[in-house]
Parts: C-alpha cells; structure tokens; sequence
C-alpha cells in the first residue's frame, strides 16, 4: 500500500476549483447537539494555497466589522460541507499576503476576469 492509494480516498471529495484571488464562500458543519448540525458560512477572499495531494491547505481572509479575519482551511476537511465560488479574480501572485495592511475597499476589491477581459 503506497501513499498515492491512501491519498485517493481522501480526494474523493468533489470539490470546485478555485485559484489564488478568487472570492468563495466555505460551508463548515458546527455540531449542535449529538445528532443535529449546522452550515456556518465564512466569505473571504483566498490569499493562499499550499501543500499537495491530500495537504491542501487554503487560508481566506474576510473583513468583518473593520477588523481583519484568516481562517485556514485543509480542502478535504470532513467539516467542511460545500465550497462555492462566489466571484473569480486575476492576480499576479501566488500569495495574497499584502491584502493584510490595506484597508476597506483596497482589501477585498480585487479585479476579476471578467473585467480585464473587457
């Protein structure tokens, strides 16, 4: 048994796909009782991506009442429920990190595909 056989069962998971830049919405289960359950949505921009295979790791960073806010999240993550794709945006880095000193707007606009293209 290789670790390519034991990765394959973690990545059956249908997940979209989603790059550096892009806005998406993660839908994580909170457990509320021992057999009830619910989604808490948390939006942000992904600033990262790393790790491969099975490791995947992506932070995403929303603002939230002026104060800045990074969650890490593993892709295959039991917990988390679903992942939607709310807006695509182009970037030139692989890593978003200089969205933490900028401020309002500056921190969550960034320009999507659909607009360069135009």
């Amino acid at each position: 048994m290789n670790i390519k056989s034991i990765e394959a069962g973690f990545t059956k998971k249908e997940m979209p796909v989603f790059s550096v830049g892009d806005t998406v919405k993660v839908l994580t289960r909170i457990p509320e009782g021992p057999d009830k359950f619910r989604l808490h949505p948390f939006e942000g921009v992904v600033i990262a991506k790393k790790g491969t295979g099975a490791k995947i790791n992506f932070t995403v960073r929303k603002v939230s009442f002026g104060e800045g806010i990074e969650r890490v999240f593993p892709l295959y993550s039991p917990v988390i429920e679903r992942i939607e794709l709310i807006r695509s945006g182009k970037v030139k880095r692989a890593k978003l990190y200089y969205l933490r000193g900028k401020v309002g707007k500056h921190a969550t606009k960034i320009e999507s595909k659909e607009e360069q293209t135009s």
